[in-house]
């Protein structure tokens, strides 16, 4: 039984005592008993209770496996010595040699990684069709040309490193950077799979998201090494 406050009419016996006030009567109303027809979203959120969450696990083994069949720093630098000593030849100026692998890799990092990353949370929660649209078509494209060019850019790196006369593997900076472009294989691997297992969507929002942080730190570790020489 439910309460409707309304107020007395002006013709009501208690109304002359109390003209400068408000004054209501309480009316009771019987229970309506509506169904599932009157309210179609009550089904909806009636089957949100019973939602299930998978939990998936990821193997680093078949890195590890990978990591095993790379060549060793011997013998990247033995492939990379007639153009290191090309450069060298060029007489570029120091700063250039210095800090043109890490500006470049700033750039992609920000403006391809960054955009690209937002444009997939967008994906993931805008209610706009014509935006999630948009951003499904320019996503993929963004993370592929993130990933084309840190792979370019590894070369640069390794190049500078072996200018100056540094070890090229020895480095944090290195080693996070190989991880990062291992994980960003996978993760351009991942969205071949979703029809298949829709569930891998959740993992590739994840994963990426992760990756972005990988290659922050990455970006702070090269910091740190090219103030260190």
């Amino acid at each position: 039984m439910s309460m409707l406050i309304a107020p007395l009419s002006l013709s009501s016996p208690c109304s002359a005592l109390f003209q400068s006030r408000h004054s209501f009567a309480v009316t009771t109303i019987p229970k309506c008993v509506a169904s599932k027809d009157d309210f179609p979203g009550l089904e909806q959120v009636k089957s949100r209770k019973h939602r299930e969450t998978t939990l998936r696990s990821f193997s680093p083994l078949p890195l590890l496996c990978a990591a095993a069949l790379l060549p060793g720093a011997e013998t990247i630098t033995s492939a990379f010595g007639p153009f290191v000593d090309l450069v060298k030849s060029w007489n570029l100026p120091d700063w250039l040699v210095h800090w043109g692998h890490p500006g470049n890799m700033a750039v992609v990092l920000f403006a391809m990684g960054g955009y690209g990353t937002y444009l997939g949370f967008r994906i993931r929660f805008s209610l706009d069709p014509e935006e999630k649209a948009q951003a499904k078509d320019l996503h993929p494209k963004l993370l592929a040309g993130m990933f084309f060019f840190f792979a370019l850019g590894a070369t640069g790196g390794i190049t500078a490193l072996l200018t100056s006369d540094k070890p090229i593997f020895e480095s944090p900076h290195a080693v996070t950077g190989i991880i990062g472009l291992a994980l960003l294989t996978i993760q351009t691997i991942l969205p071949t799979l979703f029809e298949g297992n829709p569930g891998l969507r959740n993992v590739h929002g994840v994963l990426g998201s992760g990756i972005m942080t990988l290659f922050l730190v990455h970006f702070a570790l090269g910091l740190q090494l090219g103030f260190s020489f």
